[in-house]
């Protein structure tokens, strides 16, 4: 259920959950819709592929680590197969720098360890979303304003006399 303020700010963004726990899929979108993002969840890798298959398209896939079947690393990188520019956040109960080392390479924008604090994934979730921003201001064609088409570029005359 989504606490009445976070429906009265408006929806900021789509985050998919994939935690095979169905106690911490809970805590997390309780936290992340308190945040006012909409939240989806899926209880394995499986299933999150699934979902994005179908056409699902999320800004942030929050993503567990150890779950059975597909392993969160694993699960990484088939979603990053299917859409590139995807931004993952790895969540764990292991704070092995090995793992994290492995997440990031793979392409893990984040990494968080369980207990998850609201503070760490509402940073980590922000960062994600910024550079999403920062890509979509990158690909808008220059020229876009209305400001730049009313006034020509400056030009430099040389005097070649």
């Amino acid at each position: 259920m989504v606490p009445r303020s976070a429906r009265a700010k408006g929806a900021k963004a789509t985050i998919l959950v994939v935690d095979d726990s169905p106690a911490m899929l809970r805590y997390l979108r309780l936290i992340l819709e308190i945040d006012s993002y909409q939240v989806e969840t899926a209880s394995n890798g499986a299933d999150a592929l699934l979902r994005i298959r179908q056409g699902y398209s999320p800004a942030i896939v929050l993503l567990d680590l150890q779950m059975p079947g597909m392993d969160g690393l694993k699960t990484l990188q088939c979603l990053l197969k299917l859409r590139p520019a995807l931004n993952v956040i790895m969540c764990s109960g292991v704070d092995d720098p090995g793992l994290v080392r492995r997440a990031t390479l793979l392409g893990a924008k984040a990494y968080l360890t369980k207990p998850v604090r609201r503070l760490y994934l509402s940073a980590a979730v922000q960062r994600c979303l910024s550079s999403i921003a920062m890509e979509s201001a990158k690909t808008r064609p220059q020229g876009s304003t209305i400001a730049s088409s009313l006034h020509p570029p400056a030009t430099t005359q040389i005097d070649l006399t």
